[in-house]
């Protein structure tokens, strides 16, 4: 019991700080990836090319997480860092077929991101970390959910998987899905998203001389993405268009 106590403890003080764990990675990949630039280790020189390839990695996580977002109610998959949150069993949709589909999502997009430096050790490492970090977050949410929803949790939890998702067992979701709250909730992610793509784009021509960063596609990709946001960001704050009740 006391080893419970404990994983529960470190759970729920890193459930606090879980936001800041990419940004450290990202740190530490900057330094990794401006030695294998300025070595000339990478096995794929074109950045844009292979940056294309992890993006695509990245975007299959973001789509799990628009699964979550688009179809699941309020106080049930937020971005709450406090205190764990919820006001239901979500037991429909992607919650049928895998228990922590936002964290199967974040693994995905940041294994993208990792990927970047085509370092085997830093991407193991990255692998490692994550599964560390989280399997603790994991445990404390579902210790959490265990006491607040008794049987019904419990049951719910011993037929779907925790992190593997089983399709076989999918249920239709009961909410409807709501576009509205999906470019709300994700818009910003989105572009941070594709932000730290054209970060390590910039980085490696800056370590390999090149000056004329409007020669990047990822430039141009940004720009777009950039005007995209500053959108949605004015029409979420002056109206009331992607307000959607219950969401």
């Amino acid at each position: 019991m006391a080893l419970k106590r404990e994983l529960e403890s470190q759970g729920n003080w890193l459930f606090k700080f879980r936001g800041q764990l990419p940004v450290v990675l990202l740190i530490v990949q900057v330094v990794v990836y401006y030695f294998s630039v300025s070595g000339y280790k990478l096995k794929f020189e074109d950045p844009f090319v292979w940056g294309l390839v992890c993006l695509a990695v990245s975007l299959l996580g973001q789509a799990v997480r628009f699964t979550v977002i688009a179809y699941t109610p309020k106080n049930t998959s937020g971005r709450n860092t406090k205190t764990q949150v919820a006001d239901t069993v979500n037991k429909t949709g992607i919650y049928s077929a895998v228990r922590h589909p936002l964290y199967l999502g974040n693994f995905f997009m940041w294994l993208g991101i990792a990927m970047i430096t085509q370092d085997i050790a830093f991407v193991t490492i990255f692998i490692l970390i994550f599964w560390l970090f989280y399997e603790r977050i994991m445990y404390a949410e579902e210790q959490f959910l265990s006491r607040k929803f008794g049987d019904e949790y419990k049951e719910w939890a011993a037929e779907v998987p925790a992190f593997i998702p089983d399709f076989s067992k999918w249920v239709k979701s009961k909410s409807g899905f709501s576009l509205k709250n999906l470019i709300k909730r994700e818009s910003v992610g989105i572009f941070n998203l594709f932000f730290v793509f054209w970060i390590f784009s910039l980085e490696y021509h800056v370590i390999r001389g090149s000056s004329d960063i409007t020669s990047d596609p990822w430039f141009y990709v940004m720009i777009a993405m950039a005007i995209t946001t500053i959108i949605i960001r004015v029409i979420r704050k002056k109206t009331n268009l992607l307000s959607v009740e219950g969401r």
